[in-house]
């Protein structure tokens, strides 16, 4: 279990170094003074770019130097993620683009020099790519894409380099948002036995939360499908029944996308790109006398809130979720958007934040285990 470092802002290598000295130590000697810390870096396209072989052997010294070792890679982002609009930017490059092939591939040949020989590690990626503009007719390049990038992943494994998993994250209003579309993805592609193994999914707890599924359901259907979860990232969305979805709006920023879904009392699904479409259909239906029976909305906020004065949050899908997954599924803590939060949610320093969240779930975890 760690935390992914896209909540730190910063796109060079130094930064991203920066931020571990800064940060990431200070949570492991919090959560895990006495044994190895497993690390989930978010590096950039400009990060990759700058990791030369020099840079590469200096980061393995200061793991084995810090006690802690490379256990995931989010190369969802491929340019800034903090400080400016990033919206529905952040999904580009997507799998459409020879950028991202680029961009990923280079990524598994650092994963190859950090991680040992054999070992299962992952790299998260976009859902192929926002729907708004997204056609039918794209999926023959995007399949040539991931091709291109899972062979590559293959050649390493078989030169003795660790076997490294593309995780594709569903996400809200993208080309791939709910396990159905996951599993339209996997028989649409119809990989190849010898590049199924490096491929699966980046289960986003926010994301599936927002989606109204269940953990039971989602982990059924890929069980069934024999899609495999590269590793989940364990994160919590915002929450609110009837007229109390109004509260939601405060939490409208302009810096990330903030999909909204609401269920309404016929049992229908409106899905809205963002904050401010859940404005005007809240401002429309309010004029037609209808309200929300609910209102979920893409916002990550600390896991171990379980309610914001009116609001409410999905904490009860990682407290269902948690106990079902394999005792060896990687879990990462992704809450990057700590520096939107309102200033009220930001309950102490960065760091003891993400302590906090890290311990919350290993007390979720254990006290599960110890119910069975």
């Amino acid at each position: 279990m760690t935390y992914c470092t896209n909540i730190h802002p910063g796109d060079s290598w130094a930064d991203v170094l920066r931020n571990l000295e800064g940060h990431a130590l200070e949570v492991k000697r919090a959560v895990s003074p006495d044994q190895r810390f497993p690390l989930g870096l978010r590096i950039s396209a400009q990060a990759a770019a700058e990791l030369n072989a020099d840079a590469l052997r200096r980061f393995t010294e200061w793991c084995g130097e810090h006690d802690c070792y490379v256990l995931t890679l989010n190369g969802f982002p491929y340019g800034a993620f903090h400080g400016r609009a990033v919206k529905q930017a952040v999904y580009e490059p997507d799998w459409r683009d020879a950028r991202r092939v680029a961009y990923t591939t280079r990524l598994a040949d650092i994963l190859a020099a950090w991680t040992p020989s054999g070992q299962p590690t992952s790299i998260s990626t976009v859902p192929v790519a926002f729907r708004e503009g997204f056609a039918d007719a794209d999926w023959p390049l995007v399949k040539e894409h991931l091709l291109t990038a899972l062979t590559h992943f293959a050649r390493l494994h078989d030169r003795g380099g660790p076997l490294v998993r593309l995780a594709i994250e569903p996400e809200p209003c993208c080309a791939i948002e709910t396990m159905d579309d996951a599993l339209d993805f996997f028989e649409r592609m119809r990989f190849p036995e010898s590049l199924a193994e490096h491929i699966g999914l980046c289960f986003d707890c926010c994301h599936q939360a927002v989606e109204f599924e269940t953990p039971a359901g989602c982990l059924t259907l890929l069980e069934q499908a024999g899609v495999r979860i590269a590793k989940v990232q364990v994160s919590s969305a915002l929450r609110a029944r009837g007229s109390a979805a109004a509260h939601l709006l405060a939490f409208d920023e302009p810096t990330y996308l903030h999909q909204a879904i609401v269920l309404k009392k016929n049992g229908e699904l409106e899905r809205l790109a963002d904050l401010p479409d859940l404005a005007r259909w809240l401002e429309s239906s309010s004029q037609r006398g209808e309200t929300p029976e609910e209102c979920r909305v893409h916002f990550h906020v600390p896991v171990f809130l379980r309610e914001i004065g009116a609001i409410g949050t999905t904490r009860f899908f990682l407290e269902d979720l948690l106990p079902r997954l394999p005792a060896d599924t990687p879990l990462e803590v992704e809450t990057y958007s700590f520096g939107v939060l309102p200033a009220s949610l930001r309950l102490a320093s960065l760091s003891a934040s993400i302590a906090r969240e890290l311990a919350w779930v290993r007390e979720t975890l254990d006290a599960a285990h110890s119910r069975h």
